[in-house]
């Protein structure tokens, strides 16, 4: 049976890990004074981005898989945000990032049209109700909305900032191989034969 609309959250799963990878090529460059020198944006730094992405990635991941499971949901969801930085290196912040990248697109392989109604709580001061299909989009927007910030501020560093709009397109396949194998993907694990 075709899943179109799970199968685009699940390709959406995929683009937003193979970004932060394309983007961690970038950023990973930066000495640890340009990734924390203060910049004209939402955050004030490259760095300051980054964990933002990160921690809210946690946050809604964690409960995405809580749902899941039928766990009941996280009794302190603030606990991802103790810390505004909890990775000041560059490498570090990289690897946690790919590691929830992967917990998201395991969630999304499971998915099937049918499921995306099912409702996530998160245990917020005000409970939150959203459908998985509205938190993940959400997700994704979060996602896209920070990493263009990242984006623009490194084109104020020595770092040119990678094109991040290469994922979809058949025609552009070849524009994205590498990072595909260095990932280990294929175009056809994605989008099928």
């Amino acid at each position: 049976m075709s899943q179109p609309l799970s199968h685009h959250l699940l390709t959406m799963a995929y683009q937003n890990a193979w970004a932060n990878h394309r983007l961690a090529k970038a950023w990973i460059q930066l000495n640890a004074e340009e990734l924390a020198a203060p910049r004209v944006s939402f955050f004030p730094s490259i760095r300051a981005t980054l964990n933002h992405i990160l921690t809210c990635d946690w946050f809604y991941v964690d409960a995405l898989e809580r749902e899941l499971r039928g766990d009941e949901p996280h009794t302190d969801c603030f606990v991802f945000f103790k810390d505004d930085e909890p990775f000041i290196e560059a490498l570090a912040l990289r690897n946690e990032q790919a590691q929830v990248d992967r917990r998201l697109i395991a969630y999304c392989e499971q998915m099937r049209d049918a499921d995306l109604v099912k409702v996530v709580t998160i245990a917020r001061e005000t409970p939150q109700y959203d459908s998985r299909l509205r938190l993940l989009s959400h997700l994704f927007e979060h996602q896209i909305h920070h990493r263009g910030q990242v984006h623009a501020m490194l084109s104020g560093t020595s770092v040119k900032p990678p094109q991040l709009d290469e994922f979809f397109c058949q025609g552009e396949s070849g524009l994205r191989a590498e990072d595909f194998a260095e990932l280990g993907w294929t175009e056809a694990l994605i989008w099928g034969h």
